[in-house]
């Protein structure tokens, strides 16, 4: 068992904050084995994370800590939404449909968001970059 307490939230994030991309994720799954993605995903502003679809699965985002946006886009890179997300808010989690481009900006130092997704990650085949 990972208790997500506060202690492993400051460690990913001071990971984040060290990291050339500014960003760090935890890995959830039970192993390698397992066929879904579940991560933790701490999220420094500046980083960048490609505006990018899945072919095979929905994605699931809920902020654990801090504010980011969930951007949304249409097939030929033009964006059709903005979705700000903070805990306790009124939104704290989205869940982009398969096929759909988007991306996700952080707003605050600090922000830790959780993502899931089905099959194993395999950027060869699961993910288009726009």
């Amino acid at each position: 068992m990972i208790a997500i307490d506060k202690s492993v939230l400051d460690a990913l994030v001071e990971q984040a904050k060290q990291s050339p991309r500014k960003r760090m994720n935890l890995d959830l799954r039970d192993s390698e084995d397992d066929s879904s993605q579940r991560m933790l995903n701490a999220l420094e502003p500046g980083t960048e994370i490609p505006v990018h679809r899945h072919n095979e699965t929905s994605e699931t985002v809920v902020v654990i800590q801090g504010l980011v946006e969930e951007v949304l886009f249409d097939d030929a890179g033009r964006e059709t939404a903005r979705y700000h997300l903070e805990p306790g808010s009124n939104l704290s989690a989205v869940n982009v449909p398969i096929g759909r481009y988007h991306t996700c900006v952080s707003l605050r130092s600090g922000s830790v968001i959780m993502e899931f997704k089905n099959g194993k990650y395999d950027p060869e085949s699961t993910e288009d970059i726009l």
